[in-house]
């Protein structure tokens, strides 16, 4: 599977509205960074002169939030085409999304599971297959945190494999999100990882999330990110090889210089396989 153009040993960080114009006075060392399309595709004025002068320097990915992979609505064309201009008119090196819906008619500005089932596999791969055409390349999808799964005839993982075998597509593996859901519903994490078909693997996400209850995590991006995290991180890069791994935090931004202290504690993981034991930021 082919990945977005950059060292296995890159470490990425999405970039947010709060600290763009900092990354492009400074030139923070960042290998490549992450947007939300929707959130920069129809801009002009300043900040589409800031995006375009990131991205004339900066390598970029983007990550969708509302193509409603396996929503019940008609797939989006007049926006796929749309996006598919923005990719090429910003050099964008890879496109995911995520394996979920958010609506019907409307967004609802949430991610939904799709019910893991085998028609929901074939619906949902169909409609990727569809994406794909329209946009001419391969595109990523990732495994998302959810915290109910009605409908279930399968386990996520089968799912999850399911589809990236019939969609014929990369896998944008996020390692939080194994982390939650392996606590919300009582899976073992590190058997989930074991099971991921690896040459799908294109890049990672690694993210912070909020501990309601010992038994109970919600996936925010909106703090540090703990020991398990970077512990099964390391273990996917001992099982898998190393891979691009991209620090999201999408809340509670803290300073550059703070997110830049895990952005290069990825580095550390992905210089020293087996890391030992972390201590938390």
């Amino acid at each position: 599977m082919n990945r977005p153009n950059f060292s296995a040993q890159a470490a990425g960080l999405g970039l947010r509205r709060d600290f763009a114009e900092e990354i492009l006075r400074i030139s923070p060392p960042v290998d490549f960074y992450e947007v939300a399309p929707e959130n920069w595709m129809r801009f002009g004025g300043r900040l589409g002169k800031l995006f375009r002068a990131l991205t004339e320097r900066f390598p970029f990915v983007c990550h969708g939030l509302s193509l409603s992979l396996g929503g019940p609505s008609p797939l989006d064309e007049d926006f796929l085409r749309e996006l598919k201009a923005f990719l090429r008119e910003h050099q964008i090196r890879l496109y995911s999304e995520h394996l979920s819906f958010c609506g019907d008619d409307g967004l609802l500005y949430d991610l939904l599971p799709i019910p893991f089932t085998s028609d929901a596999v074939k619906y949902v791969a169909s409609r990727i297959r569809r994406v794909q055409d329209i946009l001419e390349q391969r595109i990523a999808i990732e495994n998302i945190s959810y915290y109910a799964a009605p409908g279930k005839e399968m386990e996520e993982i089968d799912f999850v494999n399911a589809v990236l075998q019939e969609a014929d597509c990369g896998l944008l593996l996020d390692i939080n999100n194994i982390h939650v859901n392996s606590v919300n519903h009582g899976y073992d994490a590190v058997d989930f990882l074991n099971a991921i078909p690896g040459e799908r693997i294109v890049y990672a996400h690694i993210a912070g999330h909020y501990m309601k209850t010992v038994d109970f995590l919600i996936d925010t991006h909106g703090a540090s990110i703990i020991d398990p995290v970077w512990t099964l991180l390391d273990t996917a890069y001992d099982r898998f090889g190393i891979f691009p791994t991209l620090l999201e935090r999408d809340f509670n931004i803290p300073p550059l210089a703070e997110l830049m202290g895990e952005v290069e504690t990825i580095r550390s993981i992905q210089s020293n396989p087996k890391f030992p034991m972390l201590k938390s930021l």
